[in-house]
């Protein structure tokens, strides 16, 4: 029921008559194996502390953001509204490690936040040997974490390089990484959808999906292995 729920985002109305249960029992009962679920740990990210660790050789991590709608707020409008989008959304910080595909931690906030400013806002500390990789929503990264590297921004009046067209071609074939991973999230159309619930909720849902994605990758690898 609550993977029906997650996946294909149907009413708890609708869910509830396939079920045979009333609207307020699947209600309970979703929220409770969501609880459930991040409890075991089975589904936790590595979580923000992955990143401090000390590391024996450079680690190359790729930082995106993801935006999923919303109902339009009765309060509080311009807050929640993405002028990237063009809509009200909540965004989603997603940080993966590049070698193994595998989502580390991610962050959550309202739509008309920046970018950059979602990432100090969320607290992230990187040891001094992990490179972060990021779009140009980053601006400025650079001088917070030395070991960054986002794409050079046209000055105005002036063309890139050759040299520097390469750099950003290359940064974004790299980037492009994160974008796969984000669409893999967004089959649980809860993320793709206009999301109705509370948002109080919605950093939980986030959590558990991207654990989830962790959880198939997984089970793949010892799949291969035991192959």
């Amino acid at each position: 029921m609550t993977l029906q729920y997650l996946r294909e985002y149907r009413t708890q109305y609708h869910i509830g008559i396939d079920w045979g249960v009333s609207e307020s029992t699947v209600c309970r009962t979703i929220q409770k194996i969501e609880n459930i679920l991040i409890r075991s740990r089975v589904f936790s990210l590595p979580g923000k502390k992955e990143l401090c660790k000390k590391e024996k050789e450079e680690r190359v991590v790729v930082m995106d953001v993801t935006e999923s709608p919303i109902e339009k707020q009765k309060e509080n409008q311009k807050s929640f509204y993405s002028g990237k989008q063009g809509e009200h959304t909540l965004k989603t910080q997603v940080i993966m490690d590049l070698k193994s595909l595998k989502i580390i931690c991610v962050a959550n906030g309202k739509g008309r936040v920046h970018d950059f400013k979602l990432f100090k806002e969320s607290g992230v500390k990187v040891g001094d040997l992990i490179k972060i990789i990021a779009d140009k929503g980053y601006q400025g990264i650079k001088k917070i974490h030395g070991l960054s590297e986002t794409p050079i921004k046209r000055k105005k009046g002036k063309k890139l390089t050759k040299e520097e067209k390469q750099y950003n071609r290359l940064l974004n074939r790299i980037g492009v990484v994160v974008e796969h991973v984000n669409r893999r999230l967004k089959v649980f159309r809860i993320l793709s959808s206009t999301y109705r619930n509370r948002h109080r909720r919605f950093g939980l849902r986030v959590n558990l999906i991207a654990g989830i994605y962790n959880y198939e990758l997984e089970l793949k690898e010892l799949e291969s292995k035991g192959r």
